[in-house]
């Protein structure tokens, strides 16, 4: 941009004459609830992390008068669901008390508000029975309503009740969101068109991404060597997306995928190959990760132990003089995985079945979800410092909660082809120790899962013991756990997701 100089005095300073802000005194306009519903838009069409500070700055004027607003305005359902979500979802804990008044307006033929509500109650945490009542009464009336209603509104009841926005990859919601939107008479048009080209720009910079560790997973040529493995490097990088969408998280993304890669090769060979004696063998060297032990493991696993060598070596190398502490963390628990997965693999071994408290100790490793966040941290630099690592490390709700969720969607969704191989999960675990059936098993462990997402989202509301960035990548986490295992194996059986796949990374949105 051509710059020009204004003359002060004897001062001569440029002027890089920048355009003026898009939005002018949009906000200045807005009437409260005007602004709840121009943010929930912004979080729906996938832009909002481009306005977070102007965000920020409304919903706190909003929180202080809040209780003055709700004493002299009668909302209706919608106003009242949408006020409660949009603050929730920032962290903003809106009294429960209000929920009581969401539930209390509810009309059985009121699709929007009905919709509204359902999506709030996702935010709730422990103690907000009412809000539990309002979940299953919704849902169950959009259902029957979801036949009596256009196909365009029909389409976006069925995407919420197939899975809540709270809970969706931000990515593909935006998508879905963006072609509803786009049939709404009184749409914005500009916010359509910066949704539309936000979502074309980061899809370019995905497929390149995606290029490299296309690359990357074909040079190390592990599928020929080691058939035993899932071959799923693009459904890996699909879990990377949803963990970190925004642009400036190139290098987490890169990492997320290579060490989820590595560690699904590293988890098939202790569930579906290695005998007991050759992953001993493997998890005493690798304790070590030292190029001199490698002689020590099975000749067929040298190609892992190289391959884990080389990509923390490629970590270490990738930034600066924090990267070697950074590298050291993630190279710590992956020794930890390998001797949790190493438990597990003498368990089946033995026919063993552990009480539901030892399993569960032994899960929160197996989950993974130690070794990927340590991956991620490798690039969430401006995030990332001593004391966010000393949180993580002290295991609070919040990373306990999503190594939970974890494991046990993945146990649900994966206990038959497992149980057909004679190994056992958490749901035969449950059902030794509480002497019930399949089914019953599975209701309580889904409650321990709605239960971990209320620790989550309790651990969200302000004030937080860490910035929002790291809880709103854990929240993500966990949804993108959600996406894989809420209806089965997805990540096994990926041909289930080539549809989202196409859509992320492929499928141009039409301008």
């Amino acid at each position: 941009m051509a710059m020009q100089a204004k003359k002060e005095g004897d001062v001569f300073r440029p002027l890089a004459n920048y355009p003026p802000t898009i939005w002018g005194c949009s906000f200045a306009k807005f009437s409260v609830l005007d602004t709840i519903e121009f943010i929930n838009l912004l979080c729906r069409l996938g832009i909002s992390d481009h306005f977070e500070t102007e965000i920020e700055e409304q919903l706190n004027n909003i929180f202080i008068v809040l209780p003055d607003l709700l004493t002299k305005n009668d909302y209706d359902l919608h106003a009242m669901a949408i006020l409660f979500q949009v603050l929730r979802q920032y962290g903003y804990k809106m009294p429960c008390v209000q929920g009581q008044r969401l539930f209390k307006k509810t009309i059985s033929g009121d699709v929007k508000g009905l919709l509204s509500l359902y999506e709030a109650t996702f935010l709730s945490v422990h103690g907000e029975d009412i809000l539990d009542e309002a979940l299953a009464f919704t849902r169950q009336h959009l259902e029957t309503l979801v036949e009596q209603s256009s196909p365009r509104l029909a389409r976006h009841i069925r995407n919420a009740l197939l899975r809540p926005f709270h809970q969706g990859i931000q990515r593909l919601e935006a998508r879905k969101y963006i072609c509803f939107y786009e049939g709404d008479e009184s749409r914005n048009e500009t916010l359509l068109k910066f949704a539309k080209l936000d979502y074309s720009r980061l899809q370019c910079l995905y497929k390149q991404e995606l290029a490299l560790l296309s690359s990357w997973w074909k040079d190390l040529n592990l599928v020929e060597k080691l058939p035993y493995i899932r071959d799923r490097i693009v459904e890996v990088y699909l879990w990377a997306v949803a963990a970190h969408f925004e642009p400036e998280y190139t290098l987490a993304r890169l990492m997320i995928t290579k060490y989820t890669k590595m560690i699904s090769v590293v988890d098939d060979t202790y569930d579906a190959y290695g005998t007991i004696d050759e992953l001993q063998r493997f998890t005493d060297a690798f304790q070590r990760c030292d190029a001199d032990a490698i002689d020590e493991v099975p000749e067929y696993m040298k190609v892992i132990y190289k391959s884990l060598l080389n990509l923390f070596d490629e970590t270490e190398s990738s930034g600066n003089e924090e990267m070697s502490y950074r590298t050291s963390y993630a190279k710590e628990k992956f020794k930890e995985l390998t001797r949790a997965y190493l438990i597990e693999a003498k368990w089946f071994n033995e026919g063993y079945v552990p009480s539901m408290e030892e399993y569960i100790e032994n899960g929160l490793i197996t989950s993974a979800y130690s070794v990927i966040p340590a991956a991620s941290f490798t690039g969430m630099e401006n995030v990332m410092g001593t004391k966010e690592y000393e949180w993580v490390k002290s295991n609070p709700k919040t990373v306990i909660a999503t190594k939970l969720i974890s494991r046990l969607m993945d146990d649900i969704t994966t206990r038959e082809h497992e149980r057909k191989r004679g190994m056992n999960s958490s749901v035969e675990s449950y059902m030794k120790e509480h002497g019930v059936s399949e089914m019953k098993a599975i209701v309580e462990i889904q409650k321990m899962c709605a239960n971990a997402w209320k620790d989550i989202n309790e651990e969200c509301m302000k004030p937080t013991a860490v910035p929002r960035a790291l809880l709103k990548y854990y929240v993500d986490l966990s949804r993108v756990v959600d996406f894989v295992y809420r209806y089965m194996d997805s990540y096994t059986y990926a041909s289930s997701l080539k549809e989202d796949v196409y859509s992320l990374f492929l499928g141009p949105l039409p301008m």
